[in-house]
């Protein structure tokens, strides 16, 4: 009876998962790429949410309109950071590095919302750090510089951005998933309009556009609705273990069409990692599982 909800979250993971590669053949800046995919999602989204109907039955609360909001600064810098991270670094190490949130989310509750960290939950936190060390390389941390230009900061920073976004989010119950998209990529395109860099969109090929407009129309709009449209419709077992097509597929296209070769370090870093995030979705309690994959945005 899930079938073809299944085959929707599928397709929409997989789509996620070519993003690094369709960001490295744009041509332009993180920041800018941003802002092309707000407007397309806004527009799409915007289409279909009215086209169904929902605009007309949405429950604006005040205090939820305000985590929108704050949750939309979070999911845009999130983009950007992990855009700055595929400038500098191989799309496996930085989508790696990425689905680290789950674990910030575990560590940000702890220090901030007062929640009880099990041994679960620390033995996954212990276990990720140690495959962030092997994944990046010990002598990364040597050096501030070469700290910063290895790429790690950025992914570290899209990562935790992508924590607060589930952390704010999970408080909003009364807009639906695409009124809460909306106004978040709406944000988004206020945010980095003063930003612009307008000259970087001129002298760019055919392909460059084509790259650009499919990263906003596909891996945004399309793959929004794909996303949100199966999101009700499967259970949280099942979304829990979709949501992981998105990180294979980037580090399969990776490999096999960017010729990226991870050294055995970075190999025992990417299964530590996994491993880690894995003993988190199954320690964790159904409620926060089923909410932290309803956040997997990218």
């Amino acid at each position: 009876m899930n079938g073809v909800p299944m085959l929707q979250m599928t397709l929409a993971m997989a789509i996620f998962g070519s993003i690094g590669f369709f960001t490295g053949k744009t041509g332009i800046p993180a920041a800018e790429l941003v802002f092309v995919r707000c407007i397309c999602a806004t527009l799409f989204l915007g289409f279909c949410w009215i086209v169904a109907g929902q605009h007309k039955v949405e429950v604006w609360r005040k205090r939820e309109i305000v985590q929108t909001i704050i949750c939309g600064v979070f999911l845009v810098l999130n983009w950007v950071f992990l855009f700055k991270a595929f400038e500098e670094m191989s799309i496996t190490v930085a989508i790696t590095l990425y689905n680290l949130a789950p674990i910030f989310v575990l560590i940000i509750g702890s220090l901030f919302l007062k929640e009880k960290m099990t041994v679960t939950a620390l033995l996954a936190i212990v276990t990720c750090f140690l495959g962030s060390v092997f994944i990046i390389g010990i002598q990364s941390f040597t050096s501030l510089t070469d700290f910063v230009s290895s790429g790690f900061g950025w992914a570290i920073l899209s990562a935790v951005c992508y924590a607060m976004t589930m952390l704010i989010g999970k408080g909003i119950t009364g807009l639906s998933a695409y009124a809460m998209t909306f106004v978040q990529t709406s944000i988004g395109i206020l945010m980095l309009f003063p930003f612009m860099n307008f000259t970087v969109f001129i002298g760019l090929s055919d392909a460059n556009w084509l790259y650009i407009i499919g990263t906003g129309l596909i891996h945004t709009g399309f793959v929004y609705y794909l996303f949100f449209n199966s999101l009700r419709k499967l259970t949280t077992v099942v979304i829990s273990a979709l949501v992981f097509v998105d990180p294979v597929v980037a580090i399969l296209l990776d490999v096999i069409i960017l010729d990226f070769h991870p050294s055995i370090l970075q190999t025992v870093g990417i299964l530590l990692i996994f491993g880690g995030i894995v003993y988190t979705i199954i320690g964790a309690p159904v409620r926060e599982i089923k909410t932290e994959s309803a956040s997997k945005v990218m």
